[in-house]
């Protein structure tokens, strides 16, 4: 392993520096506080996935500009590890989230209104895995167009994936 958590934003910044970029033109691009992709680059470049290209003076400060390592692809399973990490991770944050809410909506004397959907897939082919979530994606898309309003109360939605035991 790595020794770096690959988020999805590291995962971006990785593939953007496939160009040379500094933090600024990085975070313009992904329309994020310069300071955020600046201590994920950071990270990045500790962990010897991106390299300094050049450094040049600008409004008296010193604007680096990085690159992604050539020849330093991401491995599969280092996605993959990454994926599990992040599914772990969401699904801990959710249920914190809809632990906290639920205990403010019984304090206030209110219920909760959530909602789960829940199903067992078998892919014929690994393939198939990878145009299923495609398919399941777009299909969440425009269900959430065509209900999401500006005043309405939002809900986050929230897909997930992973094999299941062998007998179920």
């Amino acid at each position: 392993m790595l020794g770096v958590e690959l988020s999805p934003l590291r995962l971006s910044l990785l593939e953007l520096l496939k160009s040379p970029a500094s933090a600024t033109q990085l975070a313009a691009a992904l329309d994020l506080p310069r300071q955020r992709v600046n201590y994920h680059v950071r990270a990045l470049e500790q962990a010897g996935l991106v390299e300094l290209v050049e450094e040049r003076q600008r409004r008296g400060c010193v604007e680096r500009v990085l690159r992604a390592k050539p020849g330093r692809e991401i491995a599969a399973d280092v996605q993959d590890q990454f994926a599990a990490t992040h599914l772990v991770s969401v699904a801990g944050d959710t249920a914190r989230e809809v632990e906290r809410m639920s205990g403010a909506a019984a304090a206030a004397g209110k219920r909760l209104l959530t909602f789960t959907v829940e199903t067992t897939v078998r892919f014929g082919a690994p393939g198939d895995v990878h145009e299923f979530t495609s398919d399941l994606a777009e299909a969440v898309r425009q269900i959430a167009l065509k209900y999401d309003t500006d005043t309405g109360r939002p809900y986050r939605v929230v897909a997930m994936g992973h094999p299941g035991a062998a007998d179920e």
